[in-house]
């Protein structure tokens, strides 16, 4: 049997097997995690619930030995971000306001469910202040590092920041993050990991704190397109798998020249062409064009704002508008005021044009999967996002550019890692399908996965 510490960084399914096989022992491994957590200086983890996560690992324990696994990840461990309930503990949304509030009364489904599976809860995980920033930064709980940078500080992404550093720092294997404009996709881009962004109401968001009620969805970040399978599967109270891996030459794949292509970092534009080689080379059908869809979304965002802005606002107004304001971030007080300017007549042209979008993109891209880089650009550097607040912003919503107009067309999506970029940092592929569609964006993800990570610039 090899040691807990050689299986650090190993998928979840390579895990579920080992510990099913007896190779791996689930208290033994928990154990080993929640020791690196412990030594992590990290603001990683905001709550580590180390007896549940022993008990889990216990109960996870007796029943491999007997035999009687409750899924292929019974004994695997998982963290949650700090939006997600979970009994006997605070939710803070990573805000100092809500510190000290009271504690769930009980689990999040989606925890029920993981729980139900046999997975391990090793605790809850760091995130950008009510989950409104794709940068990722924190000043009442602290920024998690980005781990892939252990010499220049820089951005984990946002807003599941500390769930993207988390995978990346071999915490855990399975994290689980939220997405509204991109907050799962980014920091799987960032720290070189796959994330998995659900379409609206697939993974029930109840017993989260909402940003966007409209836009929100859960999602995991993991090692492999094949974790996130699983996680989906047990997310959702799934019995029995229900993604097949396609077969990469049945696969049809658009690149759109609207927007996402704009002004990428030349490492990004790099290992993006050579992914997309090496796919065609593989017999995958690779088109070209204009997506109107695309354009519209970023004008109206420009000339009306998001309807994640409306929510937030709606969500959050006795707080931005009373005398919290002060303990709130001031970048994320800036973001959420955008949406106290939006006329009803305003919200209305978002919801219509958006209905209007997703049925006409459907159309047009008659089964074929869109691809493009998840954000134009590597983890940018801490230091000057904390400097100026312009300089912020501006990063921020560039960051959040080609993932952003995803959310608002409700396109499932799956970043995966392709290649290193400016200074080594991780760069991403992003393949998206049409609303609804997740099992069949999931079969290609597993089918064109080993492709296109297959090297980059």
């Amino acid at each position: 049997m090899k040691s807990p510490d050689a299986h650090i960084g190993a998928s979840a399914a390579t895990l579920g097997r080992a510990m099913a096989d007896g190779g791996l022992d689930p208290v033994a491994f928990a154990e080993c995690l929640l020791d690196r957590i412990e030594v992590q200086t990290s603001p990683i983890f905001l709550t580590v619930t180390a007896e549940r996560a022993l008990a889990e690992a216990e109960a996870a324990r007796a029943r491999l030995k007997a035999g009687k696994p409750r899924s292929a990840l019974d004994g695997v461990p998982i963290a949650w971000k700090d939006l997600v309930d979970m009994k006997g503990e605070v939710t803070t949304a990573a805000s100092d306001l809500f510190r000290d509030a009271a504690a769930a009364i009980k689990d999040a489904p989606i925890v029920e469910n993981a729980t139900a599976a046999g997975m391990v809860s090793l605790g809850k995980l760091n995130l950008t202040e009510f989950a409104y920033s794709g940068i990722g930064l924190n000043p009442h709980f602290g920024t998690p590092l980005n781990p892939r940078s252990p010499d220049t500080p820089r951005s984990p992404g946002g807003s599941s920041s500390g769930s993207g550093a988390a995978v990346a720092a071999g915490l855990v294997p399975i994290a689980i993050g939220t997405d509204t404009g991109g907050s799962v996709r980014i920091p799987a881009a960032f720290n070189g990991v796959t994330g998995y962004k659900s379409s609206e109401g697939r993974i029930t968001a109840k017993g989260v704190f909402a940003l966007s009620p409209t836009l929100d969805t859960v999602g995991p970040l993991a090692q492999t397109v094949g974790d996130c399978v699983l996680a989906d599967q047990i997310l959702r109270g799934s019995v029995g798998a229900s993604v097949q891996r396609a077969t990469a030459s049945d696969l049809a794949l658009f690149v759109p020249e609207s927007v996402v292509l704009d002004a990428l970092e030349p490492e990004v534009a790099a290992n993006f062409e050579a992914s997309l080689d090496r796919l065609a080379a593989a017999g995958v059908t690779i088109s070209r064009g204009k997506v109107p869809e695309f354009e519209q979304a970023a004008r109206l965002a420009g000339e009306i704002g998001t309807i994640t802005a409306a929510e937030a606002y709606v969500e959050h107004a006795v707080r931005v508008d009373g005398a919290d304001r002060a303990r709130i971030d001031r970048r994320v007080v800036a973001r959420i005021e955008l949406g106290k300017a939006m006329s009803a007549a305003g919200l209305l042209r978002l919801q219509r044009a958006r209905a209007a979008a997703m049925h006409s993109l459907k159309a047009r891209l008659d089964g074929a999967f869109l691809v493009m880089p998840t954000a134009p650009h590597v983890a940018p550097e801490i230091a000057p996002l904390e400097a100026d607040d312009t300089v912020f912003h501006e990063k921020n919503l560039k960051t959040l550019r080609n993932t952003a107009i995803g959310n608002f067309l409700n396109l499932p999506g799956v970043a995966i890692p392709n290649g290193a970029g400016a200074a080594g940092m991780p760069t991403s592929f992003l393949i998206s399908a049409t609303g609804g569609d997740d099992e069949n964006l999931l079969a290609a993800a597993l089918a064109l996965e080993p492709t296109i990570r297959g090297g980059g610039a």
